[in-house]
């Protein structure tokens, strides 16, 4: 059995992605097909799909390291407008007029997939994208640190991760969670043979979560 494989048709040398993916935070400071969206909601609690299902706060999660998308979105009334994304090896779109409606116009995005290697999610593959800071600042620290780690060790370039949250607090609305990737360690591009437990292991301190409600 292995933890996890994605293909690998046509994709760039590790050392070209630690590269694009170095370029990430640059761009972050100014997708999936057939994957549900995984979004962390405003409790701090992450949720995947039309239903918002709770995930599992221990699951682990492995993330495809050629996923990394930078570009804009449009959002109106609580829908997409417009989306122009693009993998981090290409310069980010150009904006052009927003969609007629967008009330904020284009705001930028970032994100990557992931698949659940572990619980009763495992199999399970999604998209998560983020506009807000704190969300695309995850996204960019887990983009650099897994540019040092290919850097280092090109043979395990998937870092599989544990989803937590952090927050501080707003002045006008109060508590604002923002996104966590823990890597727990590493496994290789063509999956590692063996349980889900299988991947080259860091000791890290676990990040504090706040409650989790029940799973539905």
């Amino acid at each position: 059995m292995e933890i996890v494989k994605f293909g690998n048709a046509n994709l760039p040398s590790v050392q070209t992605l630690a590269s694009q993916l170095r370029g990430l935070t640059e761009a972050s400071n100014g997708g999936g097909g057939g994957a549900v969206i995984l979004k962390m909601d405003k409790t701090g609690h992450w949720v995947f799909g039309a239903d918002q299902t709770e995930a599992e706060k221990d699951a682990k999660w492995a993330v495809n390291p050629y996923s990394f998308i930078h570009g804009w979105i449009a959002w109106g009334d609580g829908a997409v407008l417009g989306e122009k994304m693009v993998g981090v090896a290409e310069p980010v779109p150009q904006q052009g007029e927003p969609p007629f409606g967008a009330a904020r116009g284009w705001e930028r995005q970032v994100g990557f997939s992931l698949v659940c290697i572990s619980g009763e999610d495992k199999g399970l593959e999604a998209r998560f994208s983020a506009t807000s800071v704190g969300g695309k600042k995850a996204v960019t620290e887990l983009a650099i640190e897994l540019a040092r780690h290919v850097d280092a060790d090109p043979q395990s370039p998937v870092p599989v991760v544990g989803l937590s949250s952090d927050f501080y607090m707003h002045k006008s609305y109060g508590r604002i969670f923002t996104p966590v990737f823990t890597i727990h360690g590493w496994a290789a591009l063509s999956g590692v043979a063996g349980s889900e437990e299988e991947y080259e292991e860091e000791d890290e301190p676990a990040p504090v979560a706040p409650a989790r409600k029940t799973r539905r």
